[in-house]
């Protein structure tokens, strides 16, 4: 409350740093005098960055529709906030973002800070009409296209409230691995505690305890595993190899069908998206395919990188019926990325 009138206070949506899934920033429900602004990550710094076709509309309504119970219940995000900015993905490219769907993130921020009650589907076909066509079998594939393509990238990235374990510096793929940077929670090994025992960063009372940043109702439904809203349970809980999912599946092989899922649902929409060659002009068709062919080698280069690391602490077979990875884990590791934009 010492700010003076005019200064607004600019939040990350979480408490970490652009992660593919975060829950929203307790600041958002502690700041009682200052007025606050929302920061987004458009250039996807931690969401493929420039190859994968993100939209990132879902993950901001995520966030602004979470209750703070600030003023008691139905004191959601988007009711603490005076603004929303975004870091933003342009740059020299003709078609200023880069990805041809990266646009669609610029142009979200830009309708969800006039009118925060937008559906990802109405900006998505606002988006895809100005930008291709209104032809509607093309304006339903993308749109279907579009609204999967967040869910997935987390399950190929970081399921279950996982989170930071790309590679350190330009974060550029997945290296769960890390270790080697002087602050321990600058590294990857820090957030996801893996070990014999189990795996997930306990925030509750019993770790961190940086659950009690949170109103007490907030605070209620995460501190409990059985709770726990399971998108977010490996953000909040270190919890067994073998703990017991609503699926029925143990963490493990509840990790492993997340992973193979990402995978499976990416290479649905690159096939999705060949079908709709004869709607658009060629240039941007085969920009797309391109970049979703990259998308999808990355999305199995991150599933068989975290899943084999990951299973040197499980000491769990991957579950019968899915293919191996083509690589062992030292393969993984030995990868190096001196160009990589972030260095």
């Amino acid at each position: 409350g010492k700010f003076r009138k005019n200064v607004l206070v600019q939040v990350k949506n979480g408490p970490i740093d652009f992660q593919p899934r975060e829950p929203f920033s307790p600041l958002f429900g502690s700041m009682e005098h200052t007025p606050l602004m929302m920061e987004f990550q458009l250039t996807q710094e931690y969401l493929g960055q420039g190859t994968h076709l993100v939209y990132e509309a879902p993950m901001f309504k995520e966030v602004l529709d979470a209750d703070t119970y600030k003023k008691g219940k139905g004191t959601e995000v988007y009711k603490t906030i005076n603004g929303m900015a975004g870091v933003s993905n342009t740059g020299n490219d003709r078609n200023w973002t880069g990805h041809p769907f990266g646009q669609a993130n610029w142009y979200a921020l830009g309708r969800l800070a006039w009118d925060h009650s937008l559906s990802s589907e109405q900006i998505a076909d606002e988006w895809i009409r100005m930008t291709f066509t209104n032809d509607l079998v093309f304006t339903s594939a993308a749109k279907k296209i579009m609204m999967a393509s967040h869910e997935t990238m987390v399950n190929y990235m970081t399921p279950l409230g996982l989170h930071h374990i790309m590679g350190n510096g330009h974060h550029y793929g997945p290296a769960p691995w890390s270790d080697n940077l002087p602050r321990p929670d600058w590294n990857p090994v820090y957030y996801h505690k893996a070990d014999a025992a189990g795996i997930g960063f306990d925030r509750t009372m019993k770790g961190t305890n940086a659950l009690a940043q949170y109103a007490a109702e907030v605070r209620r439904e995460y501190e409990d595993p059985a709770t726990c809203d399971e998108k977010y349970l490996l953000w909040f809980h270190h919890v067994s190899w073998q703990h017991r999912m609503r699926s029925g599946r143990t963490v493990w092989e509840e990790l492993c069908y997340k992973y193979y899922k990402g995978v499976s649902d990416i290479r649905s929409i690159e096939q999705e998206w060949k079908l709709l060659e004869k709607f658009i002009d060629a240039e941007r068709f085969q920009h797309v395919k391109m970049l979703l062919a990259i998308q999808v080698q990355e999305a199995v280069w991150w599933r068989n990188a975290c899943l084999l690391y990951f299973q040197t602490f499980s000491k769990m077979p991957f579950p019968a019926g899915y293919e191996k990875p083509t690589h062992e884990l030292e393969y993984y590791k030995s990868l190096r990325f001196p160009y990589a934009p972030g260095n």
